[in-house]
């Protein structure tokens, strides 16, 4: 993959939520609820269960949380209902973005995210305005700082249970995948033994846009904000970040 590193993204996006973990588990809740709803209450028969249980659990959500939103879905116990939707914009020096959402109330969460829009210097789009500049793909990080992972070795186990792409990085190894593969990706390399860093299903910028100083600062502003919803589950963007 061209252009720049996703882990440097992702690695400003963790620092920041540090501070933030009742919304991450709100999210996490969320995301659990809706592909439980969608697939049944079993994550070994559910793909998109058992990831959302995984990311859960890397963020330390508590297992009592996983549970409940599960029962939730089955209707085990009675919950809000929600529902899924896409917002496209673009932020700050035309960098394209993307806004996925889990919400109880459209009203609500449209106002939410065009006022973070208008306040940062951004504008909402229609429907497939900048999604045609993503990829859908599975991306898994594996660090290395230590140096101790053979870059032939991992790359043959990679594309052996069907990767598309690994890129090395810097203390780590980036893997891209289709998203069907991506889940026996996962499994095969962590029965190699590899520990995984990051892995989701995610969308993947074809071009990276490169903002002035000024403009890149307005941007986080705009992610702070968005990310201040409780109803946002993911933000995409082109942003390439500064080092």
């Amino acid at each position: 993959m061209a252009g720049h590193s996703k882990w440097n993204n992702i690695k400003r996006r963790k620092n920041a939520q540090d501070a933030k973990k009742g919304k991450i588990f709100m999210r996490h809740a969320k995301e659990i609820y809706m592909a439980a709803k969608q697939g049944g209450g079993d994550p070994d028969t559910n793909a998109a269960l058992r990831l959302a249980i995984d990311k859960a659990k890397a963020d330390n959500m508590p297992n009592d949380n996983i549970d409940r939103a599960i029962k939730k879905a089955t209707g085990t116990i009675d919950g809000a209902s929600f529902e899924e939707l896409t917002y496209e914009g673009y932020g700050p020096g035309g960098v394209a973005v993307i806004v996925q959402v889990l919400t109880d109330n459209k009203n609500r969460t449209a106002a939410e995210v065009r006022h973070a829009f208008k306040k940062n210097g951004g504008n909402l789009g229609e429907n497939g305005s900048v999604s045609f500049m993503f990829d859908r793909k599975g991306y898994i990080v594996v660090l290395n700082e230590d140096g101790s992972i053979d870059e032939d070795e991992i790359t043959l186990e990679a594309i052996e249970a069907g990767a598309d792409d690994i890129v090395v990085e810097e203390g780590a190894y980036e893997i891209y995948t289709a998203p069907e593969s991506f889940q026996e990706v996962c499994d095969h390399l962590r029965e190699s033994g590899y520990s995984l860093q990051e892995s989701e299903v995610t969308m993947i910028p074809q071009n990276y846009n490169q903002l002035s100083d000024e403009d890149e600062e307005k941007m986080y502003a705009l992610i702070d904000t968005l990310e201040e919803s409780e109803d946002v589950q993911d933000i995409y963007h082109n942003l390439q970040e500064s080092n």
